[in-house]
């Protein structure tokens, strides 16, 4: 589960950094909680934003299982889903810091924003690159950012903290999921949990598709425009992706939002395991076959 130990690790390691404070031991197990809470409540909103979105995609399966609303309904699932963001707002609530508050409640904004955006994409128009990764931070990358903004919150960190915290989580969401894009071109459904091309079978455009509009766009941009439903457009898009290289420079797009992240981290933390454990987390998200 990426997002909590991304918040977990940030946590630990400004608590290394603020080591010589004099703070004493009821303080510090008070924000090793609130981090805590912090990550279930990351994840909990993670988990509502599947259920829904899954509802919304018509997805058959998740992680490898039948979706949520393929075995109990939509309406359970749709249900399920606000009230893991109901619960997930009280813990916040009880948090008690206003910041963190304004900062994880933006992120549910973001999440329907960039559900928004999609459904647009998908009725209307091609997609563009810029609006593309501008969707893909609304619906994955704005998650990862402001919980790690709220990590650094939590902590009283340095306002150079806390930018370095949001900027690390921004670029390690962008970089997952243009791997889960390119992925989608090379995984099996054993693999990946879904079923392989369910970004083209649906008709989205995503990076690799992107990418190979490119040089290609005179053949493949009438396709996009059609969300290939016409007979022989997803062998079209394949044959042009593969000749232009787009899952290789999806991932190398990737890579350099991974090193960015890294980047954020080491200029920004002290040398600690945690700070190395972010930086090998970022490399991981790249490396991943799943």
């Amino acid at each position: 589960q990426v997002r909590p130990v991304m918040v977990m690790l940030l946590s630990r390691a400004m608590m290394q950094m603020n080591s010589h404070l004099e703070t004493s031991a009821p303080q510090l197990n008070h924000t090793l909680k609130s981090q805590r809470r912090l990550a279930e409540i990351t994840e909990m909103i993670h988990t509502a934003s599947l259920f829904h979105d899954d509802v919304i995609d018509d997805a058959d399966t998740r992680r490898g299982q039948p979706a949520a609303h393929r075995a109990f309904g939509n309406k359970m699932a749709i249900l399920a889903g606000d009230y893991l963001l109901a619960r997930a707002s009280i813990y916040l609530a009880r948090l008690r810091n206003v910041d963190v508050v304004e900062c994880m409640s933006t992120t549910i904004e973001h999440l329907v924003r960039g559900e928004v955006l999609q459904i647009k994409d998908s009725r209307t128009g091609v997609a563009d690159m810029e609006g593309y990764l501008r969707k893909n931070f609304y619906k994955t990358a704005s998650l990862m950012a402001n919980s790690c903004k709220s990590a650094a919150l939590l902590n009283h960190a340095t306002p150079e903290v806390v930018d370095a915290a949001y900027r690390y989580g921004k670029h390690v969401g962008v970089a997952f999921q243009l791997i889960d894009d390119a992925l989608d071109f090379e995984g099996s459904a054993a693999s990946l949990g879904k079923p392989a091309l369910a970004d083209l079978n649906a008709g989205l455009s995503t990076a690799p598709v992107l990418f190979a509009a490119e040089s290609h766009g005179d053949v493949l941009i009438p396709a996009m425009a059609r969300k290939f439903k016409e007979a022989g457009d997803i062998d079209l898009a394949l044959k042009c992706i593969q000749e232009a290289d787009g899952v290789r420079r999806t991932k190398e797009l990737a890579a350099v939002h991974a090193e960015m992240a890294m980047e954020a981290v080491v200029g920004a933390l002290e040398p600690s395991p945690f700070r190395d454990s972010l930086v090998h987390l970022a490399s991981r998200v790249v490396d991943r076959s799943r």
